[in-house]
């Protein structure tokens, strides 16, 4: 698959299979997240691969978006340390490029995957920290859930002419 066609294709899948997913195929995942770019190429990301039952229900329990985790082979955490980020704000956008090259990794592979945003809710952020006992700098940002997908979707037009514009407003 190019990378045009993973970006095209790519779908929030909700719906997984229980067909395992191979340690390979995770250890790639998370080597393209960590290929991701960063401010000042800090890579203040860490990533916490999780498959445990009462994890996923923990979560589950805190996370009003997260019910698609019941049927998930895992999840990743993705966090940042705050002690790692070029300054204050970073983060964030840092995670969001790795959790994006993840997404897309997943799908290159044959995998299912959902975003489900922690960041910038504080009440998710207080309560995923205390579940997977992060230190006080490590901030989680998202959960990817992950499996073989159980559902197909389409690929919908999103080009919005209308919102682009060349040279000014």
């Amino acid at each position: 698959m190019d990378v045009f066609e993973a970006i095209f294709t790519r779908r929030s899948i909700r719906r997984y299979s229980d067909k395992k997913i191979e340690k390979e195929v995770v250890d790639k995942i998370i080597q393209a997240g960590m290929y991701a770019p960063s401010a000042v190429n800090k890579q203040p990301w860490h990533f916490i691969i999780f498959s445990d039952l009462k994890t996923r229900d923990a979560i589950i329990e805190v996370h009003p978006n997260a019910s698609m985790l019941t049927g998930a082979q895992m999840g990743i955490l993705i966090c940042y340390d705050e002690s790692l980020q070029h300054d204050e704000g970073y983060g964030p956008v840092d995670c969001a490029a790795a959790t994006q090259n993840m997404l897309l990794a997943a799908h290159a592979q044959g995998l299912g995957a959902c975003w489900v945003g922690v960041y910038p809710r504080q009440n998710r952020i207080v309560a995923l920290k205390e579940i997977f006992s992060l230190p006080s700098r490590v901030v989680p940002f998202a959960v990817i859930s992950l499996g073989y997908p159980a559902e197909q979707k389409g690929t919908p037009d999103r080009v919005k002419e209308e919102r682009i514009r060349r040279e000014k407003w």
